[in-house]
């Protein structure tokens, strides 16, 4: 007796807490017998996991940190102008660069409609003083590249040979009157460079295995042999070539235009990574050269391997944007990504995914921070340059294969952007000094011996 009386109380209750209008709409889209019966089938978990999906509807979604790459927030140690640089090249590249950057990396083209855009920046030879160029710290020189490779390695690439390793050239090395004339050319792009020192059969041994070879005659200068993988060669409206000087055994430089008899080039195609890049082979077959286009700084191998040092930093910087890049395309991924009905961002293993990626891309920018700190103090050694290459680089490898994991199938497909990054950080691996050589210039310096064949 006393049950019915609690299940009649029940009832009564029940009943005075439905809205019998309610339940008259419900009833017209729905059959209640039915979704009753349904109900009674949950069990617990089911019931509450039910009851606070209802519970949320309508209540405003709860909002997410914001994506920063920029976990220990070392941008806060510029300047407000340098921040502002900063935040300029950013917004350059999501807004001309990142719409666009997909379709030319899949045809292997180059989009030469954003030449005169970049010429706008006023960015071009960052660190140089005079000429037309900024002047600016090595700090920001690799703030810059970081930002570029963000959106695209090869973008960043580009700018890097002209920025860094032409102009460099002419401002290392170059007369008086070569600086004059080129650099203020080159900064506002008006005149596009490529440098000429890999070589089909020489990369790494290049310091003294140069088989391009160059002959004086008179004011002239014959130059014959062979360069690989030089970026900008096909459309670039001059070339630093570097040549072993028959008579001396050394290395010296060459201002080579594009129409200098016996100069030619053909595109390397094929490529699966940096495909913006307009690599060249270059052929130089009784190319002559006036001797007021030698770079007269450029007599030993130590004047290359001068600009290479000033350079490769860059490259370090770049391989940290490429793993930023690919983290932040990532973590925006697994937030929107919805599996089992939420999104993949809030299952334990992705985070651990996550974490690792940031860690590693943190401890990079660190170090490069450092390295562009010790460059602006003039302290920057070979091995400190060649350190953060090996470092960042491989790093870079782990964090563009997470993120491709966490982004399973789609991980492959260029509209998600990191594709690109896995591919095009394979070649950041390899240029500027593979690991390997990098490795034995940092292990010289701490133990007294080299290694070098």
């Amino acid at each position: 007796m006393a049950g019915t009386l609690s299940k009649i109380r029940q009832a009564y209750q029940l009943f005075k807490s439905i809205d019998l209008e309610q339940l008259g709409k419900i009833s017209k889209k729905v059959d209640l017998q039915k979704l009753m019966e349904g109900f009674s089938k949950l069990d617990d978990n089911q019931l509450k996991g039910l009851q606070k999906l209802m519970e949320s509807n309508g209540k405003p979604k709860k909002a997410l940190p914001g994506i920063n790459g920029d976990f220990y927030e070392l941008s806060l140690r510029l300047s407000e102008e340098d921040r502002a640089v900063q935040l300029q090249v950013r917004e350059f590249m999501e807004k001309e660069i990142a719409p666009i950057v997909n379709k030319y990396w899949l045809h292997d083209d180059f989009p030469f409609e954003i030449i005169p855009k970049f010429a706008a920046l006023n960015l071009c030879g960052v660190t140089y003083k005079g000429y037309g160029c900024p002047g600016k710290s090595f700090l920001m020189e690799g703030i810059i590249a970081m930002e570029m490779a963000r959106i695209d390695a090869s973008i960043a690439t580009f700018f890097g040979v002209q920025s860094g390793l032409v102009m460099g050239s002419v401002y290392l090395c170059g007369s008086e009157e070569q600086k004059t004339y080129w650099l203020p050319l080159l900064q506002q792009f008006k005149a596009i460079g490529a440098f000429g020192l890999t070589e089909p059969e020489v990369g790494s041994g290049a310091a003294g295995g140069l088989t391009t070879t160059a002959k004086r005659t008179g004011d002239k200068w014959i130059l014959n042999g062979q360069k690989k993988w030089i970026g900008n060669a096909t459309f670039a409206d001059v070339t630093i070539i570097w040549a072993k000087d028959v008579d001396d055994n050394q290395v010296k430089g060459f201002l080579v235009t594009k129409d200098a008899p016996g100069f030619s080039v053909e595109k390397i195609k094929g490529k699966m990574a940096l495909r913006i890049v307009q690599n060249g082979l270059i052929t130089l077959n009784n190319c002559e050269v006036m001797e007021k286009d030698r770079l007269p700084g450029a007599n030993t191998f130590k004047d290359t391997a001068a600009v290479l040092r000033m350079t490769r930093a860059g490259v370090a910087w770049m391989a940290v944007g490429c793993a930023r890049g690919a983290y932040e395309n990532a973590l925006d991924y697994t937030r929107k990504r919805k599996q089992f009905g939420k999104p993949i961002a809030s299952y334990q293993l992705i985070q651990n995914h996550l974490v690792e990626m940031l860690s590693n891309l943190t401890a990079m920018q660190s170090l490069v921070y450092r390295l562009s700190e010790l460059q602006d103090q003039g302290l920057l050694k070979d091995e400190h340059a060649s350190l953060a290459k090996v470092f960042c680089s491989l790093r870079t490898r782990d964090i563009v294969s997470k993120a491709r994991e966490v982004m399973g199938g789609n991980g492959i497909l260029l509209d998600y952007n990191v594709a690109r990054f896995v591919a095009d950080a394979e070649a950041i691996y390899s240029y500027e000094g593979t690991k390997e050589i990098n490795s034995l210039i940092v292990g010289r310096a701490i133990t007294g011996f080299s290694a070098f064949v």
